[in-house]
């Protein structure tokens, strides 16, 4: 039995992630002021930082991923249910545990199809939110510390819309507030459910 849990790396990853978020949130903020002040060259300045900040969280995204592959492990039942509540009761842990961004991915996919295409935000996230109301945890439920009025469980969805338009999964050309799935997300889609039911 292991003595160590590798699972408290990767809440510190989580933690570490959500807070690159509200710091791009925070950014994202400043910019748009700059720009209803029409103050264009601390926009363009806070856009350039946000892109590098976004890059920067994509890198500690990856590491996390990378992190989790050294860390595949078979553990048993007791084993696990060890570890969880050794995270449960680990106080600093707490905070990270939340639905990780890969588990929108498809749910996203599958409701823009459903919708025919394309969708706006809103509607989007709440059928995503309804599509994975179990599997989200109580922690996704909770507001953003940086957007009080924005829950956790939607901001990781948008996060993963953005990784979805960077894969070609998603449109990037899409009209302002409105998410639409390319042939690419079709086609990835159809792969992963033929897949499942072989």
């Amino acid at each position: 039995m292991l003595e160590n849990n590798p699972t408290n790396v990767s809440a510190a990853f989580e933690m570490l992630l959500e807070e690159m978020e509200a710091e791009i949130d925070f950014i994202n903020t400043v910019g748009a002021k700059a720009f209803e002040n029409r103050d264009y060259d601390r926009a363009r300045e806070t856009l350039e930082h946000a892109g590098r900040l976004t890059a920067f969280r994509d890198k500690i995204s990856s590491l996390k991923k990378e992190w989790e592959s050294l860390t595949q492990i078979e553990m048993d039942q007791e084993e696990m249910e060890a570890a969880r509540i050794q995270r449960r009761n680990h106080g600093r842990l707490q905070r990270g545990m939340r639905t990780p961004e890969e588990a929108y991915r498809i749910p996203i996919l599958e409701v823009l199809t459903e919708m025919g295409g394309s969708g706006p935000v809103a509607e989007v996230l709440d059928c995503v939110g309804r599509k994975m109301q179990e599997i989200l945890k109580p922690y996704d439920f909770e507001p953003l510390t940086s957007d009080p009025r924005n829950l956790r469980w939607r901001n990781a969805a948008q996060w993963a819309r953005n990784r979805l338009m960077s894969e070609g999964l998603l449109k990037n050309d899409s009209p302002r507030g409105i998410w639409e799935i390319s042939e690419k997300g079709r086609q990835f889609l159809q792969s992963k459910k033929d897949s499942a039911n072989p």
